[in-house]
């Protein structure tokens, strides 16, 4: 059992090198200097991690080659002698660690690492931190923000990267002009990136996943989409894209997965789409698109993911198309444009009650002969006319003797 409060690490240490492929079982314990190292981590070490899991089979003593931390304690830090002592590790993970300060990484750790992720840990990481881990093939960072001003600063260093993850981390600034030709997945979503696609990003001929989704991106969507022959997914949804589909998407064999949702993308939707058979995925919602939707029934069907709503001069054939399938955009009308919705009832039931109630409150405060009642209610009483009549009467008899004396006398 882990006392509490200590830092949960997973050691998992692969096998490096070896010319006997028998000698796993050799006698030599893990290096002295790296158990010191995960004693300051809080690591457990009253067996030697050799023993159960799988260290190289370096002599006189084996060494690390991964480390996962996760679920730091706030008091954690990584001493920069404990990373000297594990300079043999190829793969780093951090995860759910945000109050980690960053360390400095001894240069043979950042020169042997292969492998770097970072997940909603780390209170500073910087662009030129990740441009020293020049060996890279797989960078990982999520929800951990990134202080660079180019994403070049990052990348260029890294010749031998082939997956890139960089999401949530406030990257921002241009999409990087230069490409290393190994990347075979790149997801920059959800970040500050802005200006054009570049068409050297379209030269990638082994990329599987291009995600961009979530930026500033403007501009065309480049015709050379297309030579992306091994492209499985494409996602460039939430950005400010214009123009229409280029038509050399139909070119990509591979594809599964397109999202285009939630950009200014605009002309008419390419029937093109339809022919693309392994396509399982489509999202065009949220565009300017208008005219006939081309897809049929059966094709519409054929999708696990179908969206399209949000395209106002967008509507679909009656007659290829049942009423009973919800796609969120109108039926076309005999010109093939979009019939406007009939007013719902609720809002006419509200208009109606709503002038009725204004013409009641009219008549209330009007025509005060619609309610007897209330005309007792606003006038002046009958014992105050009574009053007022009977001190008249009085006051003008009084008048009246008086004058009369004066005329007999």
């Amino acid at each position: 059992m882990e006392p509490p409060q200590q830092c949960l690490l997973i050691l998992t240490l692969i096998l490096l090198s070896t010319t006997n492929p028998t000698s796993h079982s050799s006698s030599t314990t893990l290096d002295p200097k790296q158990l010191t190292a995960l004693q300051s981590l809080n690591i457990p070490t009253t067996t030697d991690p050799c023993t159960t899991t799988t260290c190289d089979n370096s002599s006189p003593f084996r060494h690390l080659l991964t480390l996962n931390l996760s679920n730091c304690p706030h008091h954690l830090q990584i001493s920069t002698t404990a990373l000297k002592s594990l300079f043999s590790l190829t793969s780093l993970s951090i995860l759910d660690c945000p109050s980690l300060p960053l360390p400095h990484f001894p240069s043979p750790l950042s020169t042997n690492l292969r492998s770097f992720l970072a997940i909603n840990s780390l209170t500073k990481l910087s662009g030129v931190f990740l441009s020293h881990l020049t060996h890279l093939t797989t960078l990982t960072i999520s929800n951990t923000t990134i202080n660079s001003t180019h994403p070049s600063i990052i990348l260029n260093p890294m010749k031998s990267l082939n997956s890139l993850t960089i999401t949530q981390a406030r990257l921002n600034g241009l999409l990087p002009k230069h490409w290393h030709i190994n990347l075979t997945h790149i997801d920059l979503s959800h970040n500050s990136l802005y200006g054009k696609i570049p068409t050297s990003l379209t030269r990638l001929e082994n990329l599987q996943v291009l995600n961009l989704s979530s930026n500033g991106i403007t501009g065309v969507i480049p015709n050379s989409i297309g030579d992306l022959l091994s492209l499985q997914k494409l996602s460039l949804s939430s950005n400010s894209l214009s123009g229409t589909i280029p038509e050399s998407i139909l070119a990509m064999p591979e594809l599964i997965h397109l999202d285009l949702g939630s950009n200014q993308l605009n002309g008419t939707v390419p029937m093109f789409i339809s022919e693309m058979d392994n396509l399982k995925y489509l999202n065009l919602e949220y565009n300017k698109f208008h005219g006939i939707m081309p897809f049929n029934e059966s094709t519409i069907k054929r999708f696990i993911v179908f969206k399209i709503s949000g395209n106002n001069k967008l509507c679909y054939n009656q007659t290829t198309i049942s009423s009973k399938l919800v796609l969120g955009i109108s039926p076309c009308d005999k010109y093939g444009l979009p019939i406007p919705p009939p007013p719902a009832k609720d809002s006419l039931s509200d208009g109606s009650t709503s002038r009725r109630s204004s013409k009641d409150e009219d008549d209330d405060g009007g025509d005060v002969k619609s309610d007897p009642d209330m005309n007792d209610h606003k006038g002046p009483s009958k014992v105050v006319l009574g009053v007022a009549i009977g001190l008249s009467s009085i006051v003008f008899l009084i008048v009246f003797l008086v004058l009369l004396s004066k005329w007999c006398g």
